[in-house]
């Protein structure tokens, strides 16, 4: 995959890597225009080629009472409205196949969940959009068992597609990132770390999802270290009160700090 291909992506010479980042979920045209700019001015001053990320609805929830969305047109025009507004490519994710078509009309990169990574004919109808397909990686898949999601897409005809890292099962309330599965999965597509979806704690009997945001920081290092290709991050100017997976989110004021680190460790690992 060629990220100049994807429309409106900047900085792709910087040899930097490159970042999606956003809310979980887009609750609102003013939160996500509010995210989106303070990401932006970020990204411009350290040269990182960036997406926004921010899920139209939320299919797989813990309980039936979970925020789910604000309605699906009504999300994923906001998602135009913020690529338009400054000039950067989207990401959403989709779960059933009748999503693929909709959300292609308004956002450059379609999102398959993890739990839907296995699901033939979604990974199939994203393909066939056209659309730049990233596969978030089962939590319950091995490495190598990607290609077969990666192949499902290009032997659609599709041959841009990203794999995310987003954790193993440890147990069953916890998840942890195998470093080795990095360069195996480069082989197959450019490969992107969720720094913070690999530090959620699923199956709470509260019904709401944990996570260790404390660890963002030394799960991101390493997998630049490792040599991802890029980053995933959820972020919220007010993690507490995000409508999903607050627990796990980045502080939006830590998300500078953060950056400017692993651009610098970026630089010394592609010149090691």
């Amino acid at each position: 995959m060629q990220l100049d291909l994807i429309p409106k992506i900047k900085h792709t010479s910087s040899n930097n890597f490159f970042l999606m980042a956003g809310p979980c979920a887009i609750e609102g045209e003013e939160m996500a225009l509010r995210i989106a700019e303070k990401v932006v001015e970020i990204t411009d001053k350290l040269k990182i080629p960036y997406i926004f990320k921010g899920s139209f609805k939320k299919a797989n929830r813990s309980r039936a009472d979970s925020f789910t969305g604000i309605g699906d047109e009504k999300a994923l025009k906001i998602l135009e409205k913020v690529s338009t507004t400054f000039d950067i490519p989207t990401v959403t994710d989709i779960h059933e196949n009748s999503d693929a078509a909709m959300a292609a009309h308004y956002v450059d990169v379609l999102q398959i969940p993890a739990f839907l990574v296995r699901q033939t004919d979604l990974v199939a109808a994203a393909a066939e959009t056209g659309k730049v397909v990233n596969l978030k990686k089962g939590q319950f898949m091995s490495p190598e068992s990607m290609k077969h999601a990666v192949n499902k897409v290009t032997e659609s005809g599709n041959k841009q597609v990203i794999i995310t890292e987003r954790g193993s099962m440890f147990g069953y309330q916890d998840l942890i990132v195998d470093f080795r599965g990095i360069p195996t999965m480069r082989q197959l597509a450019p490969t992107v770390l969720d720094v913070t979806h690999s530090l959620q704690q699923p199956n709470q009997s509260s019904g709401v999802t944990g996570g260790r945001p404390e660890l963002i920081n030394t799960i991101a290092r390493a997998g630049i270290a490792a040599g991802v290709d890029g980053i995933f991050i959820e972020t919220h100017f007010d993690p507490a009160n995000a409508k999903s997976d607050g627990a796990n989110m980045l502080d939006l004021k830590l998300l500078e700090g953060l950056l400017t680190n692993l651009t610098k460790l970026r630089e010394v690992v592609v010149n090691f």
